[in-house]
C-alpha cells in the first residue's frame, strides 16, 4: 500500500516541490550573505569617496587667546598669521601652545592637542626600572644626596614648602665609567613615583639642522605634561661640551641643541615639577653655562669604591651564587684596588663561569682570583694565595 502511495504522481510531485523549496532557500541564503556583503563595500567606497571629496586640515598653534571668542593662531609650515572666531566651548578649552586643525576658511575643526617625535615617546619608561638603592655597594653619602635632591622633592613636597627652599633643579653624577652613575639614575627612577624619560647625548646630535633642538623642546614638553617627571641625560658630554668656534657646519649644530637645553633647563617657562639628572666621565669637557647653579645645582662626584665598599659590591653580586665554605671576599676586596663596580661584577661573572666550565657544585676563592686576573689583566696576584 505504501509503495503504492510513494509511486503514485502525486507523492512523486510533493518530493519534487519540497526539494524545490529546500533549493530556493538556499539560493536565498546565500543571495543574503552576498547582499550582505555587498553593502559593506558600498559603505566602504562611500566612506572612501567622502574622504576624496572632503577638504584637507591643516595645522595651527595657538598663539594668544583674545577676547570677543577670537583666536590668534599660526600656521604650521608657512608661518602664515591669521585671527579666527571660535565657539565659547572651544574658546575656555584652548590655550596658548595648543595646536588645532583648521580647514580652508582658516576655521577651527578639532583640536589636536601635543603631537610628539616618535625618537622622544620611546624615551619614556612605561615601567619603573627593577634596580634598587640596596642593589648598589658603598656610595651611601652620594645616594643620600641624590635622593634629597631628586626623590625627595617629589615625593615629600610639604617638607620643602614647610622650610620655604627651593629645591635643586638639576644633579650632574660626573666619575670614572663603570661606578655606578647610570645605576644611581635607575634606583631613583624605581623609588620616585614619577615618569621616568632617559635619553643619551648622542640622541640629540642629527644630522639636519634644527632637529637636535626640536627634540629638546619635545622631550621637555613630554616631561612638563607628565609631571611628576624625571629627565635623565647620560653621556651629558655628547652635546654640552665647550662651545668653540671651528667653522664646521656640525659644531655649530650641535651648538645649536645646546643652547636649546640650556633654555630648558633655566629660560623663562616653569619647568614644574621636573628634575633633571645627567651623567658624564668628563665633566672637564661641560661648558661652563650648563655647570652654574640655576641648571646644575649641585653636582656629585661618583668615586672609585674603597675597599670596604668594593667588599659589599663583592656580596650584592655573589649573593645568588653558591660560594664555597671559606671563601674570603675581604681578600678579593683587597687585591681589586682602583677597580670600578662593573669591573668587581665581572670579576664575578667570570669566577661563575670557571665553576660552569668545570661542572663543580661551587665557587672557589681560586676562581674568583681566576676572575680577578682575567678582568684586570694583572700579573700582580700572588701565586701563594692559590691553595
Amino acid at each position: 500500500m505504501d509503495d503504492t502511495l510513494l509511486k503514485s504522481p502525486v507523492a512523486s510531485g510533493e518530493i519534487k516541490w519540497k526539494l524545490r523549496v529546500q533549493e530556493l532557500e538556499a539560493q536565498t541564503l546565500d543571495l543574503m550573505v552576498r547582499c550582505e556583503e555587498v553593502v559593506r563595500e558600498n559603505a566602504q567606497l562611500k566612506r572612501e569617496n567622502s574622504q576624496l571629496k572632503r577638504m584637507p586640515l591643516f595645522v595651527a598653534v595657538v598663539i594668544d587667546i583674545i577676547e570677543n571668542g577670537e583666536v590668534y593662531l599660526r600656521q604650521l609650515g608657512n608661518n602664515q598669521e591669521y585671527i579666527t572666531t571660535v565657539s565659547e566651548e572651544v574658546h575656555e578649552i584652548l590655550k596658548p601652545g595648543t595646536k588645532v586643525a583648521v580647514n580652508n576658511a582658516l576655521s577651527i575643526v578639532k583640536i589636536v592637542g601635543n603631537v610628539f617625535d616618535q625618537r622622544v615617546r620611546v624615551m619614556e619608561l612605561e615601567e619603573a626600572p627593577e634596580t634598587t638603592f640596596a642593589q648598589i655597594g658603598g656610595l651611601t653619602e652620594e645616594i643620600e644626596a641624590v635622593r634629597e635632591s631628586v626623590e625627595y622633592p617629589l615625593t615629600k613636597p610639604e617638607i620643602f614648602r614647610r622650610i620655604g627652599v627651593e629645591p635643586p633643579k638639576g644633579i650632574l653624577l660626573y666619575g670614572p665609567p663603570g661606578t655606578g652613575k647610570t645605576l644611581i639614575a635607575k634606583a631613583v627612577a624605581h623609588e620616585a613615583e614619577a615618569t621616568f624619560i632617559r635619553m643619551s647625548g648622542s640622541e640629540l646630535v642629527h644630522k639636519y639642522i634644527g632637529e637636535g633642538a626640536q627634540i629638546v623642546r619635545e622631550l621637555f614638553t613630554l616631561a612638563r605634561e607628565r609631571a611628576p617627571s624625571i629627565v635623565f641625560i647620560d653621556e651629558i658630554d655628547a652635546v654640552g661640551s665647550t662651545r668653540t668656534n671651528d667653522g664646521t657646519s656640525g659644531s655649530a649644530e650641535v651648538q645649536r641643541t645646546m643652547m636649546q637645553l640650556l633654555a630648558e633647563m633655566d629660560g623663562f617657562d616653569n619647568r614644574g615639577d621636573v628634575r633633571i639628572m645627567a651623567a658624564t666621565n668628563r665633566v672637564d669637557m661641560l661648558d661652563p653655562a650648563l655647570l652654574r647653579p640655576g641648571r646644575f645645582d649641585r653636582a656629585i662626584e661618583i668615586p672609585l669604591p674603597d675597599t670596604n665598599s668594593r667588599e659589599e659590591i663583592l656580596k650584592i653580586h655573589t649573593n645568588a651564587m653558591t660560594l664555597e665554605k671559606g671563601v674570603d671576599l675581604a681578600t678579593v676586596a683587597a687585591m681589586t684596588e682602583g677597580c670600578t663596580g662593573a669591573e668587581l661584577q665581572a670579576i664575578c661573572r667570570e669566577a661563575g663561569m670557571n665553576a660552569v666550565r668545570r661542572e663543580g657544585h661551587h665557587v672557589t676563592q681560586n676562581d674568583l682570583l681566576d676572575g680577578i686576573g682575567k678582568v684586570i689583566c694583572t700579573e700582580e696576584i700572588d701565586s701563594r694565595m692559590y691553595l
